[in-house]
């Protein structure tokens, strides 16, 4: 396997940024929970995790739905494998069911009976944060709903960057009437109030996670244009582009092999802020019923229904507390990532 090598400079960024303690262990917390949080199945759902059933082993954790008859039940929809595992244990035949530590997923309404949802945090029941006001496992929706935030705000970022490092790169190269037009045209765009188009959107159609981002973006891209234009303007001034431009290298080139290399701080430095942001405006959407059409697991919707009954208060206190660490710590990465990338290094974390 070849690894890439990293220049001295490079890791000398990335040994300072381990230096800045809160900053390195709030980005090893995020990461842990961002790839747990793509195999939450493995935590968090309402199918075991494995099954042993007159000597055959089984996994259906992931993969297609398994009949109640695969397992020697009477009925032909999926297994319930909560109540397979009381059967298992009745029965005694050295029959087991493994199940997730919380054996829900976010769709699913547990309604016992007579009992009215929300209810309360139960241990014995394994809903550790209750459920919400159609019985569904609020931890589950809080963990799917992180997975769903996170890989918008990701793929939103992605769009963002791809659109606002092209247009900001060739605006701060080329200069004139091409930087010129684009300025205006910025100018005008971003006085287009995006919530209004969004509730035009949300009354002519139902947004679904695609076309959220497609708004989003269309909207998101100008800021990143605004720092990568300054920054191209220093560096294409520069001895070695002028040095480039004389070799007869391609414009495309310059900017692709020279300058954006030369820029990367900037690039890295905003990345978890706009990570943060992508959250916030997805849970703010969400919580104005703008957002994900229901029954998408989703922060704002919680939080809506969190709001609306303050006597379930571990609804909205769930969300709260889970929005305040996460931003807690995105904030610590981002000084974190500006004090590791700044040339200057005026500034020393201990």
């Amino acid at each position: 396997m070849i690894l890439p090598r990293l220049d001295p400079l490079t890791k000398k960024k990335f040994a300072r940024f381990a230096r800045i303690r809160r900053g390195w262990w709030s980005a090893v917390i995020l990461t842990a929970a961002i790839v747990m949080s793509f195999f939450a199945e493995l935590f968090v759902s309402n199918r075991a995790l494995v099954v042993r059933h007159e000597g055959r082993w089984s996994f259906p954790a992931y993969g297609a739905i398994r009949p109640g008859t695969e397992f020697g039940q009477d009925y032909q929809y999926e297994t319930n494998y909560r109540r397979l595992k009381k059967t298992f244990e009745e029965a005694g035949r050295g029959d087991f069911v493994l199940l997730p530590p919380v054996p829900y997923n976010a769709y699913e309404n547990d309604l016992p009976e007579g009992v009215y949802p929300p209810t309360a945090p139960d241990f014995s029941s394994r809903h550790f944060l209750g459920t919400d006001t159609s019985g569904r496992d609020v931890l589950a929706r809080l963990i799917y709903g992180f997975r769903t935030a996170i890989i918008f705000s990701l793929l939103l970022l992605l769009c963002n960057y791809v659109v606002g490092i092209s247009i900001g790169c060739a605006m701060g190269y080329y200069g004139g009437a091409f930087d010129m037009f684009f300025q205006r045209l910025i100018e005008i765009w971003s006085n287009v109030p995006f919530l209004y188009v969004i509730i035009i959107v949300a009354s002519i159609m139902v947004p679904n996670f695609f076309s959220l981002i497609f708004i989003m973006m269309f909207f998101g891209w100008m800021g990143m244009t605004w720092y990568m234009r300054t920054a191209t303007y220093k560096q294409k001034i520069r001895e070695y582009v002028q040095a480039a431009r004389a070799a007869g290298a391609h414009d495309s080139y310059i900017i692709f092999r020279h300058i954006l290399p030369n820029t990367i701080s900037v690039i890295v430095t905003f990345i978890p802020f706009s990570v943060s942001g992508g959250i916030v405006a997805l849970t703010s959407l969400d919580y104005l019923g703008f957002g994900l059409p229901p029954p998408t697991p989703s922060w704002g919707e919680l939080l809506r229904q969190g709001t609306n009954r303050l006597d379930s208060i571990w609804m909205a206190a769930s969300v709260v507390a889970s929005m305040i660490a996460l931003l807690t710590m995105v904030t610590f990465v981002g000084e974190a990532v500006r004090e590791a990338f700044d040339p200057r290094r005026h500034t020393v974390y201990e």
